[in-house]
């Protein structure tokens, strides 16, 4: 029985480790090329998980752009285009947006202008962020 229990406890352990390595495997972080635009030209973005939560964050250089709707938004590697939040919120700036679990991937960031509907920059990763 002692024999059994041992034998059970290394399977699962393995068996752990190796979900752990498939599910876990594009957990790291990535980031952006520097942000290209007519308004939105300095710093990058940063993807990464918190949890299960996928999460873009502004760097500490990125100017948000003093326009009246700044708004992330970002499109995925089939072109289509998904508008997130604004980063002016009541009080501050919103320098972080999580990333609904409909999209299957990031290709670009970018700063919209809601209000003109004007593209103010975009940063690009060097492959499709999943």
């Amino acid at each position: 029985m002692k024999y059994i229990t041992r034998v059970f406890t290394i399977t699962a352990a393995i068996a752990l480790f190796a979900t752990s390595l498939i599910f876990g495997a594009d957990r790291t972080s990535h980031t952006s090329s520097m942000f290209m635009g007519a308004k939105a030209n300095t710093g990058t973005v940063n993807h990464y998980f918190d949890g299960n939560q996928s999460v873009l964050r502004a760097s500490a250089d990125f100017r948000v752009p003093d326009t009246p709707a700044p708004t992330w938004r970002i499109v995925d590697s089939q072109g289509t285009v998904y508008t997130l939040d604004a980063f002016k919120i009541k009080g501050g700036e919103k320098r972080q947006v999580s990333v609904p679990a409909y999209v299957k991937d990031i290709a670009k960031v970018q700063v919209y202008c809601a209000w003109a509907e004007v593209l103010l920059g975009e940063a690009s990763f060097p492959s499709p962020v999943r």
